[in-house]
């Protein structure tokens, strides 16, 4: 009895297997989907890598915003996706991320929220949970550095004034940027922002630092209380 056999990658059209296609044409002639399947290597008994890819992307609704905000376990619930694929797929969008924020730094200076914006947003945009991060800038707006502060569950963080102002004096920092991310995608200010904010200002004063803004962060837009005139 002759039985049935799924095509792998070897068996296709060269012009059809993506290792081959970038080789070829280049990593841009590439769908997502294909892009994951060389990240993964081999489908399951029913899907090709590539089915299998798009059907991934397809429960994310094709975004790899969406993907990236995904972890190990929902991967892993997929048919032929195991911990070391599922590791390589994080891993990579991961290292896209941090080509990004390595983009936005080498300017390193801020003219304002939108500059702001952009460098936080590959380090915030993704999180399923929240964050609350502090950028230090010399007298020229030049970024000295950044830390996170604390990080909790979706509902919020617990923030330490103290340790905010000991990080920017030790840099000689004479502004700061606070910042932190909504999972929830909700952009607007809730009172616990801006009592923190207004708590920070305070102290800060004390110091001669000033707080230039606040950015919150969404999955793809974000608020700036200073452009609010919140601050």
């Amino acid at each position: 009895m002759n039985e049935y056999k799924k095509l792998n990658i070897k068996d296709w059209a060269v012009e059809d297997r993506p290792r081959e296609k970038l080789l070829s044409n280049g990593s841009r002639t590439l769908t997502d989907a294909e892009l994951i399947a060389i990240l993964i290597g081999s489908g399951n008994v029913d899907e090709t890598a590539v089915e299998l890819s798009r059907r991934i992307l397809t429960a994310t609704d094709n975004n790899l915003n969406n993907l990236g905000r995904k972890g190990i376990h929902f991967l892993k619930s997929f048919n032929g996706i195991g911990e070391a694929k599922a590791v390589s797929i994080v891993a990579a969008l991961e290292l896209g991320k941090r080509r990004k924020e390595a983009d936005v730094f080498t300017k390193n200076k801020i003219n304002g929220s939108k500059n702001a914006a952009d460098y936080f947003q590959p380090l915030l945009g993704d999180l399923n949970h929240e964050e609350f991060w502090v950028m230090l800038l010399d007298r020229g707006n030049k970024i000295l550095d950044s830390f996170m502060v604390s990080q909790g569950g979706i509902s919020g963080t617990i923030i330490d004034v103290r340790l905010i102002l000991k990080t920017a004096l030790e840099k000689l920092s004479s502004g700061i940027i606070l910042c932190h991310n909504h999972p929830s995608g909700t952009m607007e200010a809730s009172d616990a922002d801006l009592k923190i904010t207004k708590k920070i200002i305070d102290a800060a004063k004390i110091m001669d630092i000033s707080v230039l803004d606040h950015i919150i962060i969404g999955q793809n837009s974000y608020l700036s209380l200073a452009d609010e005139g919140m601050l």
